[in-house]
């Protein structure tokens, strides 16, 4: 990828619906139809499988009892009904894994809790040399902390991730600390940083049942709730004439209805993952979804199913 493509991406494809049950309806296929051929294939797979599953899976699936996997579809899931607290579908869900960059949600917390958000950051050469995602931002310049902010949530941009976290700590290492000290204090017992942006590491970890409580929290302060669901944004350093682009990594945004956030994760480790907040007639789901290898049409499945569910009597 070249810079410049490194800092903007194709633009997405506009919204427009009729009616608020077209709207859902559409909202689902377009789902699938253009987050790609890795959501086609497995929705394929499981179409054509579902002819030699025996009698009684098949009358679960019609029966809305649980998604249509006779395997699950990623190492640990869990999706809840949070108006009702119900869980609807989950796998492993108290298991320890990687979080990858859902780690950010973590660092986002603390961030909005300890720092100032119009506080100017210079770019350290350590945060300039952050591999993965990034936005090939260079030491010496100068960025607002809320600018910061933004890139990591929305982008996922980890040079900007670790210079919020080195600003606000004083180093990684006194910010990891405050991490952990809000772990524990939010009760999340499977859950522990080694580092602020979620690099894969023996003793970084956490659960599903643990990020969905971390999500539940980090959705009720306002300025992270809007920072997730911005489908893009623009941010430009001090005295910098160029801007950089931000697209948000979550395929789901303008693409399924009602989807609010919240955030992707990717490293070898932790496979692909991701936290999703969905609100459609008086519903709202939570999802997290660790390690799987085809998200997308994981999440847009476990949304369909989840939304039926949730309106069926129980």
């Amino acid at each position: 990828m070249s810079r410049s493509q490194g800092f903007m991406m194709t633009a997405e494809c506009e919204r427009s619906y009729r009616s608020p049950f077209l709207t859902q309806i559409v909202g689902t296929l377009l789902g699938l139809l253009l987050i790609g051929l890795e959501s086609l294939a497995p929705s394929i797979a499981t179409a054509n499988s579902m002819a030699t599953q025996p009698a009684q899976v098949r009358t679960a699936i019609a029966s809305r009892q649980f998604p249509p996997w006779r395997v699950a579809p990623a190492h640990g899931i869990l999706l809840k009904e949070l108006n009702s607290g119900r869980v609807l579908y989950e796998h492993d869900a108290g298991k320890r894994m990687s979080p990858a960059s859902l780690t950010k949600i973590m660092s986002a917390l603390v961030i909005l809790e300890k720092g100032q958000l119009d506080d100017l950051v210079t770019i350290s050469p350590n945060a300039a040399r952050a591999h993965k995602t990034h936005l090939r931002m260079k030491a010496g310049q100068v960025f607002r902390l809320d600018d910061l902010l933004k890139a990591m949530l929305i982008m996922s941009a980890n040079d900007a991730c670790l210079a919020a976290v080195e600003h606000v700590g004083g180093d990684e290492a006194q910010f990891v600390a405050l991490m952990n000290d809000k772990a524990m204090a939010l009760g999340l017992a499977d859950t522990h940083f080694s580092n602020g942006c979620g690099f894969d590491n023996p003793d970084h970890y956490s659960t599903a049942e643990d990020l969905a409580t971390l999500s539940v929290i980090a959705l009720d302060q306002p300025v992270f709730r809007q920072l997730v669901r911005e489908e893009r944004a623009l941010i430009t350093p001090i005295s910098g004439h160029r801007a950089y682009v931000l697209h948000n990594t979550n395929r789901l945004l303008g693409r399924i209805p009602g989807v609010e956030g919240v955030k992707t994760g990717f490293t070898s480790k932790a496979g692909r993952c991701l936290i999703a907040k969905v609100s459609q007639n008086g519903s709202d789901l939570l999802l997290v979804i660790l390690n799987s290898k085809r998200r997308w049409n994981t999440a847009t499945n476990l949304i369909t199913y989840g939304l039926q569910a949730a309106e069926a009597p129980h």
